[in-house]
């Protein structure tokens, strides 16, 4: 049996009627770029998400960079964010002209560890960038005081938690803004790449609508050096379909996720842990083992796709050696990158096929 790590052709098949008459429809009104599709979606997952507005963008990547720029952070600002994540964090701080300063790992969760984060602070931090990695929020009432004390903003990447929430608050409520990806993988994912910024702050929301639109304040008026990332009417029609059915696969994957939990019980490989008071959503179920290569050869030839996010933190990569860290500065996030792999979560997982996993499991 072969069991992938992602399937985007179940996905499509499941919803493949609406998704088509809905992208249809975008063809035949000739909406393609922004548009009531698009405004229709910022509107409904801003409403899923807790925020007052929802702007939407052409990746998560932008997003972020968008966000941090409408934010008020450029050059000579300093942002601290974690290192163990995906690029994009890193790569938007860089983009506004501003530069990254990471704080370590909390090795439980893999979000930022807030002690590191109040240590990291300098005279020149503008902002901190938390992500709530593989589908759960970081420590965000510890982050916000942090941030309150020292004058900070906050800008949450969220691409891979939407529908995640918080002691009871979603996303779109955590900091000043909170950015989200649409990539096909994603727990919401389209049919390319999207992304979108939740705030809840006028002036923010005001801003990030121009900067997406080369600066615009009106037709050929900038009052901004803008971006061009506007989101197309396909996307938005593909990702309406999509929302709806966005609560239940969720459930999903929290289903599939606690059969793997179990399985895991009393055994030497540790489980991801669901913090008292966080909606996980697993993006990524992801265990940690110190035989991880062993793990992983056994799950691949047994036909089971796994994967490792991520597999060199970030302070380490080549195009940050400018940055002027070395290994070992952040050994919680140098030996989760030597530990961790996410198994096989999605919501079209069968049901045979979460118990060949859970099988697998047990045999380790």
């Amino acid at each position: 049996m072969s069991i992938p790590m992602a399937d985007l052709r179940a996905q499509y098949r499941s919803l493949e009627a609406e998704i088509n008459a809905a992208v249809l429809d975008v063809l035949g009104k000739c909406s393609f770029i922004l548009g009531e599709t698009v405004t229709k979606l910022e509107e409904d997952i801003a409403a899923l998400c807790g925020a007052k507005y929802g702007i939407a963008v052409n990746s998560g990547t932008d997003a972020i960079t968008i966000a941090l720029a409408a934010a008020g952070v450029g050059p000579g600002d300093e942002v601290i964010t974690t290192p163990f994540t995906f690029v994009a964090t890193t790569e938007s701080i860089c983009l506004v002209g501003a530069k990254p300063v990471y704080a370590d790992i909390d090795p439980v969760t893999y979000n930022i560890n807030t002690v590191a984060v109040e240590k990291a602070i300098s005279p020149k931090t503008k902002a901190i960038l938390p992500v709530h990695l593989y589908g759960q929020c970081a420590n965000m009432d510890e982050i916000m005081e942090i941030a309150a004390r020292h004058n900070l903003k906050v800008i949450c990447d969220g691409a891979q938690a939407i529908g995640a929430t918080y002691r009871g608050r979603p996303i779109g409520e955590l900091g000043d803004a909170c950015t989200l990806s649409f990539y096909p993988t994603k727990n919401l994912g389209g049919a390319g790449d999207g992304g979108m910024i939740l705030t809840n702050s006028d002036e923010l929301a005001e801003a990030a609508r121009s900067l997406r639109d080369h600066g615009r304040s009106a037709t050929y008026a900038y009052e901004r050096i803008g971006f061009c990332s506007r989101l197309d009417g396909i996307q938005a029609a593909v990702l309406g379909v999509k929302l709806t059915k966005l609560k239940e696969w969720n459930e999903s994957r929290r289903t599939h996720g606690h059969a793997y939990t179990a399985a895991l019980e009393g055994s030497s490989i540790t489980a991801p842990t669901e913090l008292a008071g966080n909606y996980h959503v697993y993006h990524q179920y992801t265990i940690r083992t110190g035989n991880r290569d062993i793990v992983q050869s056994t799950l691949k030839n047994a036909g089971i796709g796994c994967a490792v996010y991520y597999p060199s933190p970030l302070h380490v990569q080549p195009a940050y050696a400018f940055l002027g860290y070395k290994e070992g500065d952040f050994p919680a996030a140098e030996l989760a990158s030597r530990e961790v792999l996410s198994l096989p979560v999605h919501p079209e997982l069968r049901e045979e096929q979460v118990a060949e996993i859970v099988k697998a499991l047990k045999t380790f």
